[in-house]
């Protein structure tokens, strides 16, 4: 199978190039700066380019993968940012749903992101992928993002994501060392839900939808028990044997993060309805066991 993989140095990218090169597969990597991907996928076959307008069609590929997005959270949304966010997720998308359409033998697969914000704040609502978006900048971000895949003339399957967890990378690994510190606590009333799922089954969930073409359309990329922020809190702290008892509230939250704040505060109860229904098995179903292995 040939893959064209966009976003192939990210948190998520860089670790499923190692499952796609176990299988065999041959990996053409979209990025801007090869030197870097070069320097960073140095043992691995792997083909580099660094312009969808290299190709005229996606004629040679099986499949495309399509990862990239700049991170929602490291910078404080401005419209400049915002308009970054929308730009590096739609016009990436695009290009690749305009390069699908035109081929003779187009991509047998899709697979595109997107993100559980999609849903905005549910409460304690179980959210399945029949939810349909909330009308704030994320998830319309994410509905424009993903009406944009849906375009291209192929089976198209869309990750909606939610916290990623590993201690690698990503959001836990940034909570890691203030927890060490004793810095831990609940963000807000703790009440709200946070949908996560390991790395691990993360990279698996999209080989599962990849090899399997009977799956087509949304699927909630999150473990099948969520957790609240409390929860969490306690578990990490606990595991950690640190003190965790700080409570931020709302209010300091949004006075630092702004808009961001809701990233924190909305309350996802996701549940991977499809995932499950199509048959694929989550590695890790409780934080517990994950931090267990991972920490």
């Amino acid at each position: 199978m040939d893959i064209l993989l966009t976003g192939a140095t990210g948190f998520i990218g860089s670790a499923l190039i190692p499952l796609l090169v176990r299988k065999n597969y041959n990996i053409t990597v979209l990025t801007r700066n090869i030197t870097k991907a070069e320097v960073l996928f140095n043992n691995y076959q792997l083909n580099f380019v660094k312009n969808l307008d290299e190709f005229h069609n996606l004629d040679s590929f099986s499949a495309v993968i399509n990862l990239a997005g700049e991170p929602i959270f490291d910078h404080r949304w401005t419209n400049k940012q915002k308009q970054r966010l929308i730009e590096s997720r739609i016009k990436t998308t695009e290009k690749l749903t305009a390069l699908i359409n035109q081929s003779i033998s187009p991509p047998n697969c899709f697979i595109s992101s997107s993100a559980t914000g999609y849903y905005g704040n549910c409460y304690d609502q179980i959210v399945t992928e029949n939810i349909p978006p909330k009308n704030h900048f994320v998830a319309q971000l994410c509905s424009t993002w993903e009406n944009v895949a849906l375009q291209a003339e192929t089976r198209v399957c869309l990750l909606r994501t939610g916290l990623v967890l590993d201690n690698s990378a990503g959001v836990l690994a940034k909570m890691l060392p203030l927890y060490r510190l004793g810095l831990g606590g609940k963000l807000g009333h703790g009440k709200q839900y946070w949908s996560w799922i390991a790395l691990e089954d993360m990279i698996s969930a999209v080989l599962f939808l990849l090899e399997n073409k009977h799956c087509y359309g949304a699927f909630n990329c999150t473990a099948p028990t969520p957790v609240t922020n409390a929860e969490f809190n306690h578990y990490l702290g606990a595991y950690l044997n640190r003190p965790h008892f700080i409570n931020i509230p709302a209010s300091v939250l949004s006075l630092f993060f702004g808009e961001r704040s809701h990233l924190l505060l909305d309350s996802q109860r996701i549940f991977p309805q499809k995932l499950l229904q199509a048959g694929f098995q989550f590695k890790y179903k409780n934080l517990v066991a994950l931090f267990n292995e991972i920490l």
